[in-house]
């Protein structure tokens, strides 16, 4: 980093963890002044006895500590758990015109909703509505749409299985598949493209293989960020000498050294533990050239499981035959690393007999991020390092229950299976025809083609691609219907009618009509446990995901062939109906007894084929010279959080371990990328789409941003998500999966023009 002041950003020498995440942890508390109601609920989190957190999903531990949270645990907790209210009185006085004008940090900063609500276009507010009242209009639109593939339903992935399997009952009987989630926008190219390699579209390790590895490779994640408590994992691994090999345009502190609050030696002598071994800073949109590279190492090595490719395996000729045309220059130019480095990486893979592959959206949200998911598919199978104990390919999920939610039916593309389940178990026919995704979704509201939105949980139009077109298309909706526990951006798009639903957030007491309910998730893993909130609700209007999505169904479908009252009374019995509909979930109400819960099963962990010839598949990626390609004096950037946000959900405008305090507003640079083009760490600067995301004509950009000097790969640039989205189009994403290029975002940086007033303001709203 530069000698120059900028205002805001420092640097940060400290350790990961330790008393600056406390420190954190006390200010999130603190902060949403309810510290008595939040510290109860601290020590409820991933408990026995206790919820899930609305974090990450990263899983827990057999055995359990005394807290069992992590700094961005707590801040999600608080967040959620605050005292802080948005009732019908601050409704009445803030027209919707006023609001949109706060920035989106503020915005879910307000605090928790109360009351249903529903847009009043007289008095630009929102007003109260019944709940029945609120049903009934939303029932009679959807009835009211010409077709059923008109309406399009958005699920997050904190929504839990219960409310989930509801949820897509309900939009299956209606009569379409559109299911835009936010695992379109994340893991989409796992679910795709892992059972085109090996049968199973989830991870094959469990926890337990960390602790039986001898090698871990971590490719694109920020672990310090987006899943701390992975950290602890990491920690265990390096103390008794597990080489870690790190894969990341940018350096994260996470990675690199931590300090582990649960370990008071640590923190009261000040030590921390080294995590990466080995840290290499591959330019974005390198991966697949290392991936080649490596195995081009393996196979003039002869480093080869021979015996398990013949017995498990299809296509191994080919891929030889594709990584031995593969040059080293061209490897070398593409990945931004030496012949030397790869060879080293593939050295320490090469000589572990049991290795993990970790890998986040780094890898997937890429033009050719499915294809990047095979390419460490192929790697691990070269040496049998699937179906082994200690090794395995791990994918790092979000939000704490996305991998649940599609396991129990969320996706556009049902298989036969889903609905003979639901055909032997409920008596009506559902749709078989492919829906929309999230991409698809946005177009289809786009051109008119679908004209209601009913979205359970999240912040839809926040985190898609193409800001200024997605904001545009979602203003053309009939219906709009959100169910949430805070404000945000997505719910000031008004539609002819849009009502906001308050639910129960994962924290609180859900009572039924046979006592209080518990719901459950699935991790990252695919562990599942139950989850049972303890607190008070925030309002005595507040009611849970699963009540809300039945009473939606009852109003939309009056000749309804479920009988979701009943079900709604007794969650065990949502359950019986999972089981009876997804056979993998046999024994499941007994199993959630089991302290921990339990594993679904994975064929691939197994080295069970679920593929059509019974065998693992190696798959080709194109070649390196049909690689992203930025024009000359072009960059490549990549979207990233900040370590006070989940997601779209902005906590706090710092991120630490960057050096970043009170701003957003910045993009990271080599300190010789911005020499070249006349630049220096401080000056103001705008960021001008180029390549496939303005082949459509329309120049996308954000501007009067602050260029910061920073260790990121030359070639290589880096702005926080959702305020880079605005430079990436629609139609640019994975076209196997549909996952949008958040990460491969070809560019081109100008000295800033003097932004109009409008535009300073925009930044700020995304800030």
């Amino acid at each position: 980093m530069s000698d120059k002041r900028v205002p805001g950003i420092d640097e940060y020498d400290s350790p990961a963890g330790g008393w600056g995440a406390l420190g954190a942890v006390a200010r999130a508390l603190s902060g949403q002044m309810a510290l008595a109601r939040e510290s109860i609920a601290l020590h409820k989190v991933n408990q026995p006895k206790g919820f899930d957190c609305p974090g990450c999903a990263w899983p827990d531990p057999k055995e359990t500590s005394s807290f069992e949270f992590c700094e961005n645990g707590a801040k999600a907790v608080s967040w959620e758990a605050t005292a802080k209210r948005v009732r019908p009185a601050f409704f009445a006085k803030n027209p919707v015109a006023e609001l949109w004008k706060l920035s989106d940090y503020t915005l879910e900063g307000l605090g928790r909703l109360t009351h249903p609500m529903a847009y009043d276009a007289a008095t630009d507010t929102f007003q109260p509505v019944a709940w029945d009242e609120a049903f009934r209009r939303i029932g009679a639109a959807l009835r009211a749409l010409p077709d059923p593939n008109m309406a399009e339903f958005y699920t997050s992935g904190r929504a839990s299985n219960e409310a989930a399997f509801l949820y897509q009952l309900f939009v299956r009987e209606y009569g379409t598949n559109n299911f835009p989630d936010c695992s379109n926008m994340c893991h989409e190219a796992t679910s795709v493209g892992l059972p085109r390699s090996v049968g199973s579209g989830k991870g094959t390790v469990t926890l337990d293989d960390f602790d039986h590895c001898d090698a871990i490779f971590c490719i694109g994640h920020n672990p310090g960020t987006n899943h701390p408590r992975m950290l602890s994992t990491l920690r265990e691994a390096s103390l008794r000498g597990v080489p870690i090999v790190v894969m990341n345009p940018m350096p994260e502190r996470g990675l690199e050294r931590f300090t582990s609050p649960q370990h008071p030696s640590e923190m009261l002598t000040g030590k921390s533990v080294r995590i990466a071994s080995t840290y290499y800073k591959v330019k974005i949109g390198g991966d697949v050239a290392v991936l080649k590279g490596m195995m081009k190492y393996l196979v003039e090595h002869d480093a080869i499981d021979h015996a398990f490719i013949a017995e498990n395996t299809l296509g191994f000729e080919a891929l030889v035959a594709d990584v031995r045309a593969t040059g080293w220059a061209d490897i070398e130019r593409v990945s931004g690393l030496t012949r030397t480095e790869v060879e080293h990486a593939a050295a320490i893979y090469a000589n572990a007999k049991a290795t993990i592959i970790c890998y986040g959206m780094g890898i997937t949200q890429h033009q050719h991020g499915t294809e990047n998911v095979q390419q460490i598919a192929n790697l691990l199978l070269m040496r049998g390092n699937i179906g082994r104990q200690g090794a395995g390919i791990c994918p790092l999920r979000g939000h704490s229950n996305v991998q649940g939610d599609r396991t129990v039916g969320i996706t556009e593309k049902p298989n036969a299976e889903l609905n003979e389940g639901i055909r032997r178990t409920y008596g009506f026919e559902p749709p078989a025809e492919h829906g929309h995704d999230a991409v698809a979704s946005i177009i289809a509201i786009r051109e008119g083609r679908s004209k209601a939105m009913i979205a359970l949980g999240g912040n839809l139009a926040v985190a898609m691609p193409d800001t200024e077109e997605t904001f545009r298309a979602m203003r053309k909706l009939d219906l709009a219907v959100h169910v949430a526990t805070k404000l945000n951006r997505s719910h000031l798009l008004l539609a002819k009618e849009t009502l906001i639903l308050p639910c129960l957030g994962r924290t609180e007491l859900d009572e039924q009509a046979t006592g209080p309910q518990a719901v459950t998730v699935e991790d990252s893993m695919s562990m599942v446990h139950a989850s049972a909130g303890t607190l008070k609700p925030a309002s005595e209007h507040l009611r849970s995901e699963p009540w809300i999505v039945a009473g939606i169904a009852k109003a939309t479908l009056p000749g309804t062939r479920v009988d979701w009252d009943r079900l709604v009374g007794d969650y065990n019995l949502i359950r019986d109906d999972i089981e009876k509909v997804f056979p993998i979930f046999f024994d499941f109400n007994a199993r959630l007894n089991v302290p921990g819960g339990f594993r679904l099963r994975v064929a691939a962990s197994e080295r069970d084929w679920a593929t059509p010839e019974k065998r693992a598949h190696f798959l080709l990626a194109r070649g390196l010279d049909e690689d992203d390609r930025v024009e000359e004096g072009g960059l490549m950037l990549t979207t990233i959080r900040s370590h006070d946000q989940y997601n779209t959900t902005i906590y706090g405008l710092n991120d630490r371990y960057r050096g970043v305090t009170g701003r957003r507003d910045v993009v990271f640079m080599h300190a010789r990328d911005l020499a070249a083009r006349g630049l220096a760490h401080g000056d103001r600067i705008d960021i001008l789409a180029t390549g496939r995301n303005i082949a459509d004509g329309r120049q996308r950009a954000v501007r009067g941003f602050t260029a910061v000097a920073y260790d990121i790969a030359e070639g290589s640039v880096a702005m926080y998500y959702p305020e880079g989205n605005a430079l990436i189009s629609l139609e640019n994403h994975d076209s196997h999966s549909g996952t949008p290029t958040y990460k491969s975002v070809p560019v081109r940086i100008v000295a800033a023009t003097e932004p109009t007033a409008p535009t300073r303001r925009k930044a700020a709203h995304a800030a």
